[in-house]
């Protein structure tokens, strides 16, 4: 994740402002959390590449501390506004690649919206197996090369889905200093994450029901409820664009 890791201190990369008009695809994911997360409490938990800490709040409901675990200086800057009100979250500036915790200090690591910049994970994997203690919790968003669309293009096309990452940047948009856009198949993260002693335990699909048409045809009460409804009714078949893992260290 080193490489271009500065990309969103741009100024035009207000990251809270990117969630305007995302009010469903924020409440699913942090839905997603809450079913992963329920009746359980952690001591330290951190979210790596949280932004401006925007699920961090959220993990203040089932941790004693909680750490935004950030790359980028410029929302770090923005995180110091939008978490005024929670002074018991920690801000430190580190890389899912070079996490700054100790050997086995956490208790729970969360990593949302970071994996499609990350092609090549096996380095930031290992980081969460070292800094979290055994029987420690994990909670990693893919962003989902499997999904139900993308099975149809591939079934069209007479092709599986790629074993590897696939950038899904459009080739004029490519370039060597930008950082990376790709989409995983779930099925190779999982058994990456095994090898570095990260178990699955459990898994939601998320994001089902996203749709500009349903935004404007449903209330956000009923398409966030009929969303939570599908989250693991779907799981096993990855059928939205983002998999949830719930993953458990060795």
């Amino acid at each position: 994740m080193s490489k271009r890791a500065d990309f969103y201190d741009a100024p035009a990369h207000d990251y809270l402002r990117y969630w305007d008009g995302r009010d469903y695809e924020n409440a699913a994911e942090q839905a997603a959390i809450r079913r992963l997360l329920h009746g359980r409490r952690f001591g330290h938990a951190a979210d790596v590449g949280g932004g401006y800490g925007r699920l961090c709040v959220l993990l203040q409901e089932f941790a004693d501390r909680v750490t935004l675990a950030e790359p980028s200086s410029r929302q770090l800057e923005i995180a110091e506004n939008f978490l005024a009100g929670h002074p018991r979250i920690e801000r430190r500036q580190m890389q899912a690649d070079a996490l700054a915790f100790e050997d086995g200090s956490l208790d729970l690591l969360t990593m949302i919206r970071v994996m499609h910049h990350i092609p090549e994970p096996s380095t930031e994997f290992a980081e969460i197996a070292r800094v979290l203690r055994p029987g420690g919790t994990a909670v990693i968003e893919v962003a989902n090369l499997a999904h139900a669309r993308n099975r149809v293009r591939y079934l069209l096309k007479g092709q599986r889905i790629p074993h590897l990452p696939v950038d899904i940047r459009s080739p004029e948009n490519r370039h060597d200093e930008e950082i990376a856009f790709v989409n995983h198949n779930p099925h190779t993260v999982i058994e990456q994450l095994a090898r570095c002693g990260l178990r699955t335990e459990g898994m939601l699909s998320v994001s089902n029901l996203r749709s500009t048409t349903l935004k404007k045809v449903l209330s956000h009460r009923v398409h966030v409820a009929a969303e939570v409804a599908c989250q693991r009714v779907l799981a096993r078949t990855f059928f939205g664009p983002s998999a949830f893992l719930l993953l458990r260290k060795d």
